[in-house]
């Protein structure tokens, strides 16, 4: 699957449903954001059971604030809907299929009752 575009109406449905989000905040001035655009590209076309979803930040600033997006790439993965993942900065390709690796490897039992433990100690917000 290649990449999508998503945007603050396709963003919730994005990260609705089960599986695998990989999030790429970009911008077409950030040098960094043009090397790591190929190699997201590229992984995105060997993971058809991931959606790969690149966010413009110029064009997409409410999204960029409300993930407090300070530095571009930032890349975020999300599982089932919970943030796994979240590192500025270009990722070479063996490190971004590692990490691929490692999010379908986690244990979301583990993870959900984690994210329940937190909520519970921060007074059930989230």
């Amino acid at each position: 699957m290649s990449t999508i575009e998503i945007t603050k109406d396709t963003f919730e449905q994005t990260l609705s449903g089960e599986g695998i989000v990989l999030l790429d905040f970009w911008a077409a001035w950030c040098g960094p954001c043009r090397a790591f655009g190929p190699i997201f590209e590229k992984v995105s076309d060997t993971h058809e059971d991931i959606v790969f979803g690149k966010i413009d930040t110029e064009a997409q600033q409410e999204l960029a604030a409300m993930f407090r997006i300070t530095s571009i790439p930032t890349l975020m993965v999300f599982r089932d809907g919970i943030g796994v993942f979240s590192q500025a900065g270009v990722l070479p390709e063996p490190g971004l299929e590692q990490l691929i690796s490692q999010v379908r490897d986690l244990d979301m039992d583990d993870v959900r009752e984690q994210v329940a433990k937190q909520q519970a100690q921060n007074g059930g917000t989230q």
